[in-house]
Protein backbone atom coordinates (compact mmCIF):
# COMPACT_ATOMS: atom_id res chain seq x y z
CA UNK A 1 0.00 0.00 0.00
CA UNK A 2 1.32 3.53 -0.89
CA UNK A 3 2.26 5.69 1.72
CA UNK A 4 0.12 9.03 1.98
CA UNK A 5 1.35 12.04 3.92
CA UNK A 6 0.54 16.04 3.73
CA UNK A 7 -0.75 19.19 5.44
CA UNK A 8 -4.04 19.80 6.72
CA UNK A 9 -4.15 23.19 7.86
CA UNK A 10 -6.87 24.51 9.62
CA UNK A 11 -8.25 27.99 9.08
CA UNK A 12 -11.60 30.30 9.87
CA UNK A 13 -12.70 33.11 12.45
CA UNK A 14 -11.43 33.34 15.93
CA UNK A 15 -13.12 31.67 18.71
CA UNK A 16 -14.67 28.84 16.36
CA UNK A 17 -13.26 26.44 17.71
CA UNK A 18 -9.78 25.48 15.54
CA UNK A 19 -7.22 24.97 18.58
CA UNK A 20 -9.85 22.58 20.28
CA UNK A 21 -10.30 21.02 17.13
CA UNK A 22 -6.29 20.14 16.49
CA UNK A 23 -5.66 19.49 19.81
CA UNK A 24 -8.70 16.90 19.74
CA UNK A 25 -7.35 15.45 16.42
CA UNK A 26 -3.75 14.81 17.57
CA UNK A 27 -4.65 14.28 20.71
CA UNK A 28 -2.34 16.16 22.67
CA UNK A 29 -2.73 19.96 23.82
CA UNK A 30 -0.65 21.42 21.75
CA UNK A 31 -2.55 24.79 20.53
CA UNK A 32 -3.25 26.93 23.78
CA UNK A 33 -7.32 27.72 23.83
CA UNK A 34 -9.32 30.43 26.24
CA UNK A 35 -12.67 32.05 25.22
CA UNK A 36 -11.12 35.03 24.37
CA UNK A 37 -10.41 36.16 20.10
CA UNK A 38 -6.73 36.12 19.15
CA UNK A 39 -5.72 33.82 21.38
CA UNK A 40 -3.51 31.60 18.92
CA UNK A 41 -1.32 33.72 16.82
CA UNK A 42 1.44 31.30 15.85
CA UNK A 43 1.26 28.86 13.25
CA UNK A 44 1.62 25.39 15.20
CA UNK A 45 1.84 21.64 13.77
CA UNK A 46 0.43 18.96 15.17
CA UNK A 47 1.57 15.74 13.56
CA UNK A 48 -0.64 12.18 13.60
CA UNK A 49 1.77 9.03 11.81
CA UNK A 50 0.76 5.63 11.30
CA UNK A 51 2.10 2.95 9.11
CA UNK A 52 1.11 3.94 5.83
CA UNK A 53 0.14 7.38 6.65
CA UNK A 54 1.25 10.55 8.27
CA UNK A 55 -1.24 14.04 8.72
CA UNK A 56 0.28 17.43 9.41
CA UNK A 57 -2.12 19.13 10.99
CA UNK A 58 -1.34 23.69 11.10
CA UNK A 59 -3.26 25.48 13.51
CA UNK A 60 -3.67 29.23 12.76
CA UNK A 61 -4.46 32.44 13.88
CA UNK A 62 -8.19 33.31 13.32
CA UNK A 63 -9.31 35.39 10.43
CA UNK A 64 -9.18 39.22 11.54
CA UNK A 65 -8.82 42.70 9.88
CA UNK A 66 -5.56 43.90 10.87
CA UNK A 67 -5.19 46.92 13.40
CA UNK A 68 -1.29 47.20 14.33
CA UNK A 69 1.63 44.94 12.49
CA UNK A 70 1.59 42.38 15.29
CA UNK A 71 -2.19 41.26 13.91
CA UNK A 72 -1.45 41.88 9.67
CA UNK A 73 1.56 39.31 10.51
CA UNK A 74 -0.74 36.71 12.46
CA UNK A 75 -3.05 37.19 9.13
CA UNK A 76 -0.06 36.34 6.81
CA UNK A 77 0.41 33.32 9.01
CA UNK A 78 -3.49 32.22 7.56
CA UNK A 79 -2.10 33.29 3.80
CA UNK A 80 0.75 31.17 4.12
CA UNK A 81 -1.07 28.29 5.72
CA UNK A 82 -3.83 28.25 2.28
CA UNK A 83 -0.67 28.60 0.35
CA UNK A 84 1.22 25.78 0.94
CA UNK A 85 -1.77 23.71 2.23
CA UNK A 86 -2.74 19.78 0.69
CA UNK A 87 -5.83 19.84 2.77
CA UNK A 88 -8.02 22.86 3.82
CA UNK A 89 -9.56 22.32 7.47
CA UNK A 90 -12.23 25.43 6.99
CA UNK A 91 -13.71 25.40 10.87
CA UNK A 92 -16.97 27.25 11.48
CA UNK A 93 -19.77 27.25 14.39
CA UNK A 94 -23.20 26.89 14.41
CA UNK A 95 -22.79 30.29 16.38
CA UNK A 96 -21.02 32.79 13.95
CA UNK A 97 -22.65 34.59 10.96
CA UNK A 98 -22.17 32.90 7.63
CA UNK A 99 -21.34 36.21 6.02
CA UNK A 100 -18.43 37.20 8.03
CA UNK A 101 -15.15 37.32 6.45
CA UNK A 102 -16.91 36.47 3.21
CA UNK A 103 -13.65 37.29 1.06
CA UNK A 104 -11.90 34.36 2.41
CA UNK A 105 -15.07 31.91 2.08
CA UNK A 106 -15.00 33.10 -1.77
CA UNK A 107 -11.19 32.19 -1.77
CA UNK A 108 -12.25 27.93 -0.61
CA UNK A 109 -14.23 28.11 -3.60
CA UNK A 110 -11.23 28.58 -5.86
CA UNK A 111 -8.83 26.76 -4.64
CA UNK A 112 -7.35 23.95 -6.18
CA UNK A 113 -6.70 21.67 -2.88
CA UNK A 114 -9.09 20.04 -1.37
CA UNK A 115 -11.65 21.51 1.11
CA UNK A 116 -13.48 20.44 4.04
CA UNK A 117 -15.33 22.57 6.24
CA UNK A 118 -15.90 21.53 9.69
CA UNK A 119 -19.20 22.90 10.93
CA UNK A 120 -17.72 22.79 14.53
CA UNK A 121 -20.26 23.04 18.21
CA UNK A 122 -23.21 21.14 17.15
CA UNK A 123 -23.73 20.29 21.33
CA UNK A 124 -25.17 23.63 21.40
CA UNK A 125 -27.64 23.43 18.53
CA UNK A 126 -30.67 21.66 17.57
CA UNK A 127 -30.37 18.83 14.57
CA UNK A 128 -32.61 21.18 12.72
CA UNK A 129 -30.46 24.40 13.04
CA UNK A 130 -27.60 21.96 12.05
CA UNK A 131 -29.17 20.32 8.47
CA UNK A 132 -29.63 23.69 7.77
CA UNK A 133 -25.89 25.06 8.36
CA UNK A 134 -24.79 22.06 6.71
CA UNK A 135 -26.58 22.57 3.48
CA UNK A 136 -26.24 26.39 3.18
CA UNK A 137 -22.30 25.82 3.67
CA UNK A 138 -22.68 23.21 0.69
CA UNK A 139 -24.62 25.67 -1.61
CA UNK A 140 -21.73 28.28 -1.10
CA UNK A 141 -18.84 26.34 -1.50
CA UNK A 142 -19.71 23.57 -3.91
CA UNK A 143 -16.83 21.66 -4.00
CA UNK A 144 -16.13 21.34 -0.15
CA UNK A 145 -17.18 18.04 1.94
CA UNK A 146 -18.89 19.77 4.78
CA UNK A 147 -18.64 17.80 8.35
CA UNK A 148 -20.54 18.49 11.55
CA UNK A 149 -18.44 18.29 14.81
CA UNK A 150 -18.02 19.13 18.83
CA UNK A 151 -14.51 19.56 19.48
CA UNK A 152 -15.09 20.20 23.08
CA UNK A 153 -16.99 16.62 23.16
CA UNK A 154 -14.78 15.15 20.48
CA UNK A 155 -18.02 14.04 18.70
CA UNK A 156 -17.74 13.15 14.98
CA UNK A 157 -13.69 13.48 14.84
CA UNK A 158 -13.44 10.18 13.45
CA UNK A 159 -15.59 11.20 10.20
CA UNK A 160 -13.01 14.27 9.92
CA UNK A 161 -9.73 11.79 10.22
CA UNK A 162 -11.76 9.45 7.71
CA UNK A 163 -12.17 12.23 5.04
CA UNK A 164 -8.72 13.93 5.41
CA UNK A 165 -6.77 10.18 5.05
CA UNK A 166 -8.55 9.54 2.32
CA UNK A 167 -7.39 12.98 0.28
CA UNK A 168 -4.28 12.88 1.29
CA UNK A 169 -1.48 12.56 -1.91
CA UNK A 170 0.81 9.90 -1.88
CA UNK A 171 3.94 10.93 -0.48
CA UNK A 172 7.20 9.71 2.36
CA UNK A 173 6.63 10.82 5.71
CA UNK A 174 7.55 14.62 6.31
CA UNK A 175 9.10 14.17 9.64
CA UNK A 176 9.66 11.43 11.75
CA UNK A 177 6.80 8.75 12.69
CA UNK A 178 7.45 9.69 16.50
CA UNK A 179 7.51 13.41 16.20
CA UNK A 180 4.27 15.28 17.08
CA UNK A 181 4.82 19.05 16.78
CA UNK A 182 7.77 21.17 14.84
CA UNK A 183 7.88 23.11 18.27
CA UNK A 184 10.21 22.75 21.25
CA UNK A 185 9.80 22.74 24.66
CA UNK A 186 11.01 26.25 25.36
CA UNK A 187 7.88 27.84 23.10
CA UNK A 188 5.46 25.59 24.92
CA UNK A 189 6.68 26.97 28.04
CA UNK A 190 6.14 30.62 26.99
CA UNK A 191 2.11 29.61 25.48
CA UNK A 192 1.75 27.82 28.68
CA UNK A 193 2.44 31.26 30.68
CA UNK A 194 0.61 33.03 27.95
CA UNK A 195 -2.53 30.92 28.12
CA UNK A 196 -2.71 31.89 31.93
CA UNK A 197 -2.56 35.59 31.13
CA UNK A 198 -5.51 35.51 28.89
CA UNK A 199 -7.45 33.80 31.69
CA UNK A 200 -6.58 35.58 34.60
CA UNK A 201 -6.61 39.28 33.23
CA UNK A 202 -9.92 41.20 31.10
CA UNK A 203 -9.94 43.76 28.95
CA UNK A 204 -6.79 44.44 27.16
CA UNK A 205 -4.35 43.07 28.97
CA UNK A 206 -3.71 39.71 27.31
CA UNK A 207 -3.47 41.44 23.71
CA UNK A 208 -0.54 43.90 25.33
CA UNK A 209 1.75 41.44 26.32
CA UNK A 210 4.36 38.96 25.45
CA UNK A 211 5.96 36.31 26.75
CA UNK A 212 9.65 35.35 26.38
CA UNK A 213 11.69 32.32 27.17
CA UNK A 214 14.94 33.94 28.26
CA UNK A 215 16.54 30.79 30.44
CA UNK A 216 15.54 27.20 29.43
CA UNK A 217 17.63 24.04 31.35
CA UNK A 218 17.04 20.94 31.83
CA UNK A 219 18.79 19.27 35.44
CA UNK A 220 18.73 16.03 36.45
CA UNK A 221 15.22 15.71 38.43
CA UNK A 222 13.58 19.39 37.07
CA UNK A 223 13.19 21.70 34.77
CA UNK A 224 14.63 25.75 35.34
CA UNK A 225 12.82 28.23 33.22
CA UNK A 226 13.21 32.12 33.66
CA UNK A 227 10.02 33.98 31.87
CA UNK A 228 9.59 37.52 31.06
CA UNK A 229 6.16 38.64 30.34
CA UNK A 230 6.82 42.19 28.51
CA UNK A 231 3.70 44.56 28.27
CA UNK A 232 3.56 48.11 26.58
CA UNK A 233 2.72 51.04 29.56
CA UNK A 234 3.92 51.15 33.46
CA UNK A 235 0.07 50.82 34.36
CA UNK A 236 -0.34 47.36 32.50
CA UNK A 237 3.11 46.34 34.68
CA UNK A 238 1.11 46.97 37.97
CA UNK A 239 -2.04 45.27 36.83
CA UNK A 240 0.10 41.83 35.76
CA UNK A 241 1.65 41.80 39.11
CA UNK A 242 -1.12 42.81 41.13
CA UNK A 243 -1.21 43.91 44.75
CA UNK A 244 1.44 42.80 46.81
CA UNK A 245 2.47 40.66 43.74
CA UNK A 246 -0.24 38.42 44.06
CA UNK A 247 -1.55 37.96 40.84
CA UNK A 248 2.09 37.09 39.15
CA UNK A 249 2.02 34.21 41.73
CA UNK A 250 -1.05 32.87 40.81
CA UNK A 251 -0.25 32.86 36.95
CA UNK A 252 3.30 31.59 37.95
CA UNK A 253 1.68 28.78 39.75
CA UNK A 254 -1.02 27.95 37.37
CA UNK A 255 1.72 28.33 34.58
CA UNK A 256 3.94 25.67 36.68
CA UNK A 257 1.58 23.25 37.18
CA UNK A 258 0.46 22.71 33.49
CA UNK A 259 4.01 22.79 32.14
CA UNK A 260 4.90 19.68 34.99
CA UNK A 261 1.86 17.89 33.58
CA UNK A 262 2.71 18.79 29.76
CA UNK A 263 6.61 18.50 30.52
CA UNK A 264 5.90 15.04 32.74
CA UNK A 265 8.59 16.78 35.15
CA UNK A 266 8.99 19.34 38.20
CA UNK A 267 9.46 22.52 37.20
CA UNK A 268 11.28 25.96 38.67
CA UNK A 269 9.58 29.29 36.95
CA UNK A 270 10.78 32.30 37.97
CA UNK A 271 8.82 35.37 36.15
CA UNK A 272 9.50 39.01 35.57
CA UNK A 273 7.63 41.84 33.88
CA UNK A 274 9.04 44.37 31.97
CA UNK A 275 7.59 47.30 29.95
CA UNK A 276 8.64 47.27 25.87
CA UNK A 277 5.78 50.08 24.13
CA UNK A 278 6.18 49.00 20.60
CA UNK A 279 6.77 45.49 20.79
CA UNK A 280 3.28 45.20 18.46
CA UNK A 281 4.79 47.43 15.75
CA UNK A 282 8.75 46.82 15.79
CA UNK A 283 9.62 44.28 12.88
CA UNK A 284 12.76 43.81 15.07
CA UNK A 285 10.89 43.23 18.13
CA UNK A 286 8.11 40.50 16.59
CA UNK A 287 11.47 38.82 14.54
CA UNK A 288 12.55 38.09 17.79
CA UNK A 289 9.36 36.84 19.23
CA UNK A 290 8.72 34.65 15.92
CA UNK A 291 6.03 36.90 14.02
CA UNK A 292 8.19 37.96 11.44
CA UNK A 293 9.41 35.46 8.21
Amino acid sequence: MAHRAGFVNIIGNPNVGKSTLMNALVGEKLSIVTAKAQTTRHRIMGIVSGDDYQIVYSDTPGILKPNYRLQENMLSFVDTAIGDADIILYVTDTVEKADKNDAYVQKLSRLECPVVIVVNKIDISSQEQVVELMQRWKERVPKATVIPVSAQEKFNLESVLEVVSALLPEAPAWFDKDQFTDRNLRFFASEILREKIFLNYGEEIPYCCQVEIEAFHEGEDRYEISAVIYVMRDSQKGIIIGKGGRMLKKVGTEARLDMEDFFQKKVFLSTFVKVDPDWRESRKELRRFGYEF
